[in-house]
């Protein structure tokens, strides 16, 4: 692969990357503005199987291994996630696909979204609520979705290289 076009691959996957930071960092401060500013305790029903909510995440994805108060789990979570990402943008350099490229900044971009808030707040403004009837999946957020996407991409981009090389 030439060096042009690893640079161009590098390219996409930043610009991906830092588009998924900026909408998901909007995203929350619109949010925060809304339901904090405004009073708003327990959430506001946009659809009959979705509310806008505001929970601040303390663990990783969906709440697991929820720490408590933040502090020093904020810390740990944080510094796994800078470790995850340097791996990432090590890999970004030396991907060959814009699949591949854009699902790596997507997972960068929610990465960096999550540990901005981190850092920042203590813990991961989550907010969106989707609900069949009684039964709610965990709140998430932009961020959370870029990586899952992210993966789900990742994930065709093998699928579609093991065809081809079949």
């Amino acid at each position: 692969m030439s060096k042009a076009r690893r640079r161009a691959m590098l390219g996409l996957g930043l610009w991906v990357a830092a588009l998924s930071v900026v909408l998901d960092q909007l995203t929350k401060v619109a949010v925060l503005a809304l339901l904090v500013h405004e009073g708003v305790d327990d959430g506001t029903p946009v659809a009959p199987f979705f509310n806008l909510v505001l929970t601040y995440n303390r663990g990783v994805s969906f709440g697991l291994f929820n720490a408590g108060g933040g502090g020093r789990g904020a810390l740990v979570f944080s510094l796994v996630a800078g470790t995850i990402v340097a791996g990432l943008l090590w890999w970004l350099a030396r991907a060959e696909s814009p699949l591949l490229a854009a699902a790596i900044g997507l997972i960068v971009g929610g990465a960096v979204g999550n540990v901005a808030d981190r850092i920042r707040l203590g813990a991961v403004v989550d907010f969106l609520d989707f609900h069949l009837g009684s039964w709610h999946w965990p709140a998430f957020n932009i961020a959370d979705s870029a990586i899952c996407l992210g993966v789900a991409a990742m994930l065709l981009d093998g699928l579609l290289l093991q065809r081809q090389a079949s």
